[in-house]
């Protein structure tokens, strides 16, 4: 079966590999020179650092995909961060979430005394909600719509809120509006809105503390030269600097891809770009959705380590809920955000030359490309202003080198909107509602990806891909043993 898959992001990349270990004759056509999509790294003058995600979410998924894929885990290396992570509040407050529930529920009584038993319940409860979220949802696709509505579904979404945002069900556990803000502020990881975002996505705080956290030693990025080594030892054509124009068309089906104005034919195609932007090359009308967050990313070379710092923080600003009206409802550039770091060099010396080390910090903006992202320079110096006031003492001095990645950046580099998740996590584009595997009514053309159902982040990503390869294989085999009878 010839598959070519358009765009080497992580979702093409798995399936791929799961297709072409099934005796698959595949080929990628990647736009860019070089494969990954999103998962890439700055560097500069011995520096390097992710360019895009960095918190490592559901390892053993992970794990699991790319065992199946070929890459085992003595080819790489998890750390698991511990702590997790530090939420710096405006009112000089830092709760820092552990690894342990004991540890845990000790942070909570020495800063929210009272509330010990609230989060019992809420991991308590969450714990069977995951499970239910995982066998219905993540691990099902709703190609056929009727799949989807079953009362066995109804009764499950009911169980899970649904019906709520993240931020009003976590309010109906924890009573400080500081632990309601830690527990639904992980939305913002997918490019959701806490306060529209549906509470099914409560599941990826619970997560946090249930499956823990990780980080990729060397960098996230490094999985990528391990999945194209597989890739070639496994034969898949890589074309890379060939960006697919448009697809073949006849009838129902595709009859393969036309790239530098010349047909190359397949039996089936996988698209892998930011899905709503291949209706042009699918030639379909563009279908309206909305876009996630998109992020203000700023990478930094330092001339030295802030060891007594955490690799992932949270400075909030005073505000959450002013500065999720600016991004998702006003689209405006916000006033006092929160921002995100990521400082790997605590835990990976690798990543910077000696003595010193790297730094990432994020800050949910608006998509959209109604902002002249070159001509805020103003905004850009206040996130390193606020990062040095907050944490980082002396910060300015010690960079030698900043780059900077805007929401125009994103889109020009393909993403919908310039948002930075795929579409957004609200209600009506989650599960049966997102576009799935067959989004279209072609017989031979699918689709994977971070728009794609189950959703956004890598190892969900990875999970939609081996649930699209699983329906490939199972549906080859079918057709051949047609043949055969």
């Amino acid at each position: 079966m010839r598959t070519a898959i358009v765009g080497g992001g992580i979702g093409g990349l798995i399936t791929a590999l799961l297709l072409s270990k099934r005796g698959f004759s595949v080929d990628i056509f990647e736009k860019e020179n070089k494969l990954g999509g999103r998962l890439a790294f700055v560097e500069k003058d011995g520096y390097k650092i992710d360019e895009g995600p960095t918190i490592v979410l559901l390892p053993l998924m992970l794990e699991r995909i790319l065992d199946e894929a070929g890459i085992s885990a003595s080819q790489y290396e998890l750390i698991r961060c511990d702590p997790l992570y530090d939420i710096h509040f405006p009112d000089g407050t830092t709760y820092t979430k552990k690894a342990t529930e004991k540890d845990q529920l000790e942070e909570i009584s020495r800063l929210f005394p009272g509330e010990e038993q609230n989060y019992r319940r809420f991991m308590t409860e969450l714990k069977k909600r995951f499970e239910l979220g995982s066998k219905e949802f993540l691990e099902k696709t709703f190609v056929n719509k009727r799949d989807f509505w079953t009362w066995q579904n109804i009764k499950a979404l009911k169980k899970m809120n649904a019906n709520k945002s993240m931020r009003k069900f976590v309010s109906t556990y924890f009573h400080d509006e500081r632990l309601v803000d830690a527990y639904s502020l992980q939305s913002l990881y997918i490019g959701g809105n806490p306060y529209s975002a549906p509470a099914i996505y409560s599941l990826v705080p619970y997560s946090e503390h249930a499956h823990g956290i990780y980080y990729v030693k060397g960098g996230y990025a490094s999985l990528v030269p391990l999945l194209e080594k597989a890739l070639i030892e496994q034969g898949v054509n890589i074309h890379l600097n060939k960006a697919v124009q448009e697809l073949s068309i006849s009838g129902d089906k595709t009859e393969g891809v036309i790239v530098d104005e010349k047909l190359y034919p397949f039996d089936q195609v996988v698209l892998n770009g930011d899905f709503p932007n291949m209706a042009k090359i699918a030639r379909k009308k563009e279908k309206k959705y909305v876009p996630s967050s998109s992020c203000l990313l700023l990478y930094l070379g330092l001339k030295r380590k802030y060891d007594h710092h955490n690799v992932h923080q949270y400075f909030m600003g005073n505000d959450l809920a002013k500065h999720m009206e600016a991004v998702f409802k006003h689209k405006t550039i916000p006033e006092d955000p929160a921002i995100y770091t990521f400082n790997p060099s605590v835990i990976d010396p690798s990543l910077a030359p000696e003595g010193k080390s790297v730094l990432y910090a994020l800050v949910p903006v608006p998509s959209g490309g109604h902002i002249d992202w070159s001509n805020q320079q103003d905004f850009v110096d206040g996130i390193i202003r606020t990062l040095e006031e907050k944490g980082f003492e002396e910060l300015r001095k010690e960079i030698e080198w900043v780059k900077v990645r805007t929401p125009n950046d994103a889109q020009a580099f393909g993403l919908y909107e310039g948002g930075s998740f795929g579409i957004a996590p609200e209600l009506f584009q989650s599960g049966v509602f997102r576009p799935q595997y067959q989004p279209y009514e072609y017989q031979n053309v699918f689709a994977v990806g971070a728009s794609i159902h189950p959703g956004g982040g890598v190892p969900i990503v990875m999970q939609g891909a081996k649930m699209l390869a699983d329906h490939l294989i199972e549906q080859s085999s079918v057709q051949t043993v047609a043949k055969l009878s």
